[in-house]
């Protein structure tokens, strides 16, 4: 969200910037759940996977992520059986172990029952698995629940485990799953391939996946010039220093941003940050891309685009489809929005 902006307006940009990437080439779009956000609005994926998969036709969607331990794994598996009995082949299922929020939060999302224990979350991934195939092993309590009624679909969603450190990428080692790292933190990037290289080590085959399967999500900001991007992400980086700040909800302008007093404390967390992100041109935007995924040893790789201006985002995966040459001749000119 941008300051004076409303909850609608951002679930209705982001249902607008699905459609534009599917025009543009890309293949996948995830949303993400965060609660008590003055800044995000997507506190229900499940919900805003339905709108935005409704809305397109071709382009995969998913959950980046669902935060299991805030619900039960038969839950989600008829929530995602639903999503993809609607729209087969085309529901992701990334799931995470963290709250998404803080912890008063994270309590009242399970009150009046405790919060989950987290030591048990290998469980509920081993169950949520089990109930989107109705494979409940025989000596299961919950054997015979199914998440869907009727003969079991044809496909399942396809289930990521998604981490910025080793816990969840032994675990989808473990069990044979697709691992996605997140490096658009800024703060992650120092020991992400390390993290990626451990989860191929001890990578098991299984009837999900044959061989290993990494994602890294990098944050992303791509103008015609690198001068015009340092300008749009001084939203961004200033937002990214909002605990030091106080500077409301959303994010400022970059007219505001770019010349907003900050303080040396915040500027240095700034700075902190500001090598971690892959912006400028597009020839800078793509050469860093590939030098990323190059350490991290994978093509699969997703962006995050955060900025005040809805056209800017456009134009950055615009941008970048025609980098990477993955725009389909039938696109035209350059998708535009309003603010």
């Amino acid at each position: 969200m941008r300051q004076g902006s409303s909850a609608a307006e951002s679930l209705t940009e982001t249902v607008a910037l699905a459609q534009a990437t599917e025009s543009f080439g890309y293949k996948r779009y995830w949303v993400a759940e965060h609660h008590n956000s003055t800044s995000f609005t997507g506190t229900a994926p499940e919900i805003l996977i339905g709108q935005i998969a409704a809305n397109t036709s071709t382009i995969r969607v998913g959950s980046g992520g669902v935060m299991l331990s805030h619900y039960s794994a038969l839950k989600v598996a008829e929530q995602f059986s639903i999503l993809n009995a609607f729209y087969p082949g085309r529901i992701d299922l990334g799931v995470g172990r963290a709250p998404g929020s803080d912890q008063k939060t994270a309590f009242a999302l399970t009150y009046p029952r405790p919060p989950a224990d987290v030591n048990r979350f290998p469980q509920m991934i081993s169950d949520l698995l089990a109930f989107l195939e109705d494979d409940l092993e025989d000596g299961h309590p919950f054997n015979g629940i199914k998440a869907l009624a009727g003969p079991v679909q044809p496909e399942r969603p396809e289930v990521w485990l998604l981490g910025s450190s080793d816990f969840s990428a032994r675990l989808a080692a473990l069990m044979g799953l697709p691992f996605a790292f997140a490096d658009f933190f800024g703060t992650t990037g120092e020991h992400g391939p390390a993290v990626a290289h451990l989860y191929r080590e001890h990578f098991k085959p299984s009837k999900y996946l044959e061989e290993p399967k990494v994602n890294v999500t990098l944050q992303v900001l791509c103008a015609p010039t690198s001068e015009e991007a340092e300008f749009i992400t001084s939203s961004r980086n200033l937002s990214k220093a909002g605990q030091h700040l106080n500077l409301g909800n959303g994010l400022l302008s970059p007219e505001k941003a770019s010349v907003y007093p900050v303080p040396d404390t915040a500027q240095q967390y700034i700075d902190s940050l500001k090598p971690n992100y892959t912006d400028g041109n597009p020839d800078q935007v793509k050469q860093g891309i590939i030098e990323t995924a190059e350490r991290y040893g994978t093509n699969d790789v997703g962006i995050v685009t955060n900025c005040y201006y809805f056209e800017h985002r456009v134009r950055s995966y615009e941008l970048l489809a025609e980098a990477f040459g993955i725009m389909p001749e039938k696109v035209v000119g350059t998708v535009t929005a309003s603010k």
